[in-house]
């Protein structure tokens, strides 16, 4: 079975720094793509942060911490990536963007047995491969946030994936970076949010139209239904504008009622409040 160790991460938000943060204290050779030198810096300090709270947690030493850190080496230039056996795409959560990555990727990687992956939450992974000469290399592999607590990772090929690739992937996934892995179909929402979107726009609804509060609508999904994080809270770690491109992908591709944004989402999001990447959202986060 084909075997990783040079892996590319383009994008490094919450999501691609902790995708770069799993694979670096797994021991692969990390690289790490953004667009230019804000977002590089940017990238780098929200990355640093993450091992520095594991530090201070007691999950990882001091050294764990260097270690990890001597493996990943940041870029802006998608040329540097030649010479990766597997990259993961995690730009924001927007179709145009993603297919640019890739069709850059595609003819920047020097081996034509590199596989491309896409941690995208809800965008078709075949309109991804389309776009590549190496459709049969490309696959969803679709990390939850946070990257380094979560444990599950969607894995999904589409109708022209080569059976190998999946196996390799969900090996990957499973051994060297100690994941749970759940195979989906390639349908906009997989298997997670196929259930959460509809819950979490619901919540929304609810507020929207008056029924409860923030509060006392997460406090009922809580202490009723023993759920870690009410929905309004969880949107806001997720990040407003997440949530609202993939419900927007989701009906796009359904046209179902139940998962259409609701319009105090939008408005929300074309005002900023994103949520905790914002310091505000449906609540406040001073600081």
């Amino acid at each position: 079975m084909r075997e990783f160790s040079r892996v590319g991460v383009v994008g490094c938000g919450l999501m691609g720094s902790g995708i770069a943060q799993v694979c670096a204290r797994a021991g692969l050779d990390v690289l790490v793509a953004e667009r230019d030198a804000q977002a590089l810096t940017a990238g780098r300090s929200r990355l640093t942060g993450s091992l520095d709270r594991g530090v201070r947690a007691g999950k990882l030493t001091e050294e764990e911490r260097e270690s990890t850190l001597r493996r990943i080496v940041f870029t802006s230039d998608l040329a540097d990536f030649a010479d990766r056996d597997l990259v993961v795409e995690a730009v924001a959560e927007r179709r145009d963007a993603k297919m640019s990555v890739f069709e850059r990727l595609d003819r920047v990687l020097a081996d034509g047995g590199a596989v491309i992956a896409s941690n995208t939450s809800s965008i078709p992974i075949i309109d991804l491969a389309a776009v590549t000469a190496r459709p049969q290399n490309v696959v969803g592999v679709h990390f939850f946030n946070p990257v380094p607590v979560q444990r599950l990772v969607e894995v999904i090929p589409t109708q022209l994936t080569a059976p190998e690739v999946v196996d390799a992937l969900t090996v990957f996934a499973g051994q060297r970076l100690g994941k749970t892995v759940i195979r989906a179909k390639d349908r906009a929402g997989f298997v997670v949010n196929a259930l959460l979107v509809p819950y979490l726009v619901s919540a929304v609804r609810m507020l929207e139209s008056g029924v409860a509060s923030v509060e006392d609508i997460d406090a009922g999904m809580v202490l009723g239904c023993a759920h870690p994080m009410g929905p309004l809270r969880l949107l806001d770690l997720i990040g407003l504008d997440t949530a609202l491109s993939i419900a927007e992908s989701m009906y796009d591709e359904f046209k179902e009622p139940l998962y259409a944004p609701p319009p105090l989402l939008r408005r929300m999001v074309a005002a900023g409040a994103v949520g905790r990447k914002a310091g505000r959202g449906f609540y406040g986060y001073a600081g």
